[in-house]
């Protein structure tokens, strides 16, 4: 009892050091678990820190590149300047002021040296950026000019060209055919000057100065050739053809001189822009370095941050010390309960061998044996003992009135059971013929299954074979076709080719003109030489060289002429068989296509009888499974008649095996004593 009492308290206390212990656990776990989410915070705040500052890195490299291609006059480049400018100023005002879609807060002060110095060079690269794409319209309006000017210029000189030779055809003075030569030569130097001022180098103020005072030359010239000026001694061209010409030419160079005003004027806003560019570029090297230090920064930062996880450490070293602790308290009292326990079993092994003494006479079969109920815990088993006594004082009772009624019942049973295994046999035997018919409908009925199917797969195979003939039939077709659009590309080019060939007759009908010209020039210098004696014998010796090198150009030309013609004639019937080619090339494809239906409806009409023999295969298959099912049900009730058939003749024999095993319980509970037959026995002593 002294044990029982001192036991409580050192229970209780056993339970508050565990509920302590446990209270200390949790708290070490809470901190864990709040030091671990605070460094994966701060961890995944520095990844964003150091991805911004990576992207800072690449969108400065991207400004640098898209401001130079700007400045080039390139119009996507503006778009993507103005993408790259607007991103960096995002991601740079998510490290200075943080993010609130993603909790970032802005950069700790540990990295503001770094921040300054960015925030410096993005200042000075944001001025110069926002001064680019601000003269977009003027940059893009000017190269659109220059771009125009690269397509109008060469025209100017092609069609000057054609005025000099109309004037050298027409005897024109040698002052008019050297003006329009030059004017050929001031049209390209004009076309140098754009490019030189687009270009933006050291010397495109002096270009830009140079092309308005050539194309104003450029145009007082031209006016001169169309009406004459005397101050620039430029005579006016008296030739019908050539003023065509020169007035077509007038007409071209409207866009030149009203381009001059405009190129004059933005050519300084250029020089800016391409300062801006020039200005970019440097800067963005230097703001690379600028935010490759801040990288660094961010990155030595969360490599500082290692030190917090010894803090975790410990934490967890405190949490596993709980537990141990938890674990000892707990033993030290599962000890003290398996004395105690031990105790309370001694004083049960004391009243359970009292029973067993009471009821020691019951193993004997004697049912009035008695049970005393104390007040022990085996009060209530000799309590419960004492009710199944009584219960099974009635079961013995109750077993021998019954066991004489199923001795009559059963001798009933066993004849109904004998008369059913014989009918039993007889279903058995004519279930085995009807089996056997339904097993013979089974194979004619899977062969003609089988037979379906090897048909429907011969269709199948029709229709892919068909299915692949169209597809063949339609790469011919698509084949065809290609070599139809190549002869014609080809007919095409030999055509150019002749009417080159026919541009290159012109130039030597020229050429042979001007040879003709000059061989009677050289005459009349040789003449005029000859008239003035020995004065001019030098100049008739340079004038009979000149006069033979006119005939051999003539003699030369003539050669060409000859094989320029050649080559048309070739031309022509290289395109008269192209033409023949691209016929007989069309009426194939068409005789192809034909193919193609043919063989689309030998597919649809396969595919029609695939269809039909699937069917037929299906159906077949369905009746081949409802067979097979019902010989599988008649099988099932063969094996059930039959197991009907055992079971009635062992049904049988168990009822003969009820009649004796009623027998011997009868025998078995005449050894129990029931309190009747024990006071009848006493009456009779």
């Amino acid at each position: 009892m002294i044990k029982t009492k001192t036991g409580k308290p050192e229970g209780s206390r056993s339970r508050s050091q565990i509920i302590v212990l446990f209270i200390a656990l949790i708290i070490f776990i809470m901190l864990l678990f709040a030091n671990f989410a605070y460094l994966n915070t701060q961890a995944t705040y520095d990844k964003q820190y150091i991805g911004h500052a990576g992207e800072l890195r690449v969108l400065s490299q991207r400004i640098a590149k898209n401001a130079t291609e700007a400045a080039a006059g390139k119009a996507a480049a503006f778009k993507l300047l103005s993408d790259a400018r607007n991103d960096f100023a995002q991601r740079w005002g998510y490290l200075k002021k943080g993010d609130p879609a993603t909790g970032l807060p802005p950069a700790p002060s540990a990295v503001r040296p770094e921040m300054r110095a960015v925030q410096l060079d993005w200042e000075r690269l944001l001025k110069n950026t926002d001064a680019i794409l601000s003269s977009e319209q003027t940059v893009l309006s000017l190269h659109q000019v220059a771009a125009t000017l690269a397509e109008t210029v060469p025209q100017l000189q092609v069609e000057y060209e054609k005025v000099v030779e109309i004037l050298l055809q027409r005897g024109a003075p040698a002052a008019q055919v050297a003006m329009a030569q030059r004017q050929s030569l001031l049209a390209e130097r004009i076309l140098g000057a754009v490019n030189t001022v687009l270009s933006g180098d050291e010397n495109s103020q002096q270009a830009a100065d140079a092309f308005g005072r050539d194309a104003a030359r450029f145009g007082q010239v031209l006016n001169g050739m169309l009406q004459g000026n005397t101050s620039l001694r430029v005579s006016q061209v008296e030739d019908r053809d050539a003023r065509a010409r020169l007035t077509e030419i007038s007409e071209l160079f409207e866009f030149v001189s009203g381009s001059v005003d405009e190129i004059l004027e933005t050519s300084p806003e250029l020089f800016k822009v391409r300062e801006s560019a020039t200005n970019i570029f440097t800067l963005s090297q230097t703001l690379l370095d600028e935010a490759s230090h801040l990288a660094s920064g961010f990155e030595n930062l969360a490599g500082g941050r290692d030190t917090d996880t010894i803090g975790g450490y410990v934490l967890g070293l405190l949490a596993l010390m709980s537990i141990i602790l938890i674990g000892l308290v707990m033993v030290r009292e599962t000890n003290r309960q398996l004395r105690e326990t031990a105790e309370k079993n001694e004083r049960n092994q004391t009243a359970i061998m009292r029973l067993l003494d009471e009821i020691e006479d019951l193993a004997d079969g004697d049912l009035t044996v008695t049970a005393s109920v104390t007040e022990d815990f085996t009060g209530t088993i000799a309590d419960s003992i004492n009710y199944s006594v009584d219960q099974l004082r009635d079961l013995v009772a109750t077993i021998n009135l019954t066991a004489g009624q199923v001795a009559a019942a059963v001798q009933e049973t066993q004849a109904t059971a004998m008369h059913l295994a014989q009918a039993s046999e007889h279903q058995a035997q004519q279930i085995s013929e009807a089996s056997t018919a339904i097993n013979d409908m089974a194979q004619s009925i899977d062969q003609v299954s089988a037979n379906a199917a090897e048909s429907s797969a011969v269709a199948e195979r029709s229709v892919e074979i068909a299915n692949k003939g169209n597809e063949v039939v339609h790469n011919t077709i698509h084949g065809m076709d290609n070599i139809r659009e190549q002869i014609q590309d080809t007919a095409k080019r030999i055509k150019r080719l002749g009417e080159s060939s026919q541009e290159i007759g012109d130039i030597v009908s020229l050429i042979d003109d001007i040879a003709d010209q000059t061989n009677i020039l050289a005459l009349n210098a040789a003449i005029q030489a000859s008239m003035a004696g020995d004065a001019g014998r030098g100049f008739a010796v340079v004038a009979d060289e000149v006069q033979r090198l006119a005939e051999r150009s003539s003699a030369a030309t003539r050669q060409i002429e000859t094989l320029v013609r050649a080559i048309q004639t070739d031309t022509n019937e290289a395109v008269i068989s192209m033409e023949q080619t691209t016929t007989e090339v069309v009426r194939g494809a068409r005789l192809a296509q034909d193919a193609g239906v043919a063989l689309e409806e030998i597919e649809g009409v396969s595919k029609t009888l695939a269809a039909l023999i699937q069917s037929i295969s299906n159906a077949a298959q369905q009746q081949t499974s409802s067979a097979g099912q019902i010989s599988l049900t008649m099988n099932v009730i063969q094996q059930i008649t039959t197991q009907t058939s055992s079971g009635s003749t062992a049904t049988a024999e168990s009822i003969g095996n009820l009649a004796k095993m009623a027998s011997q319980l009868r025998r078995s509970v005449s050894g129990f004593t029931l309190p009747a037959a024990k006071a009848q026995a006493a009456d009779k002593v």
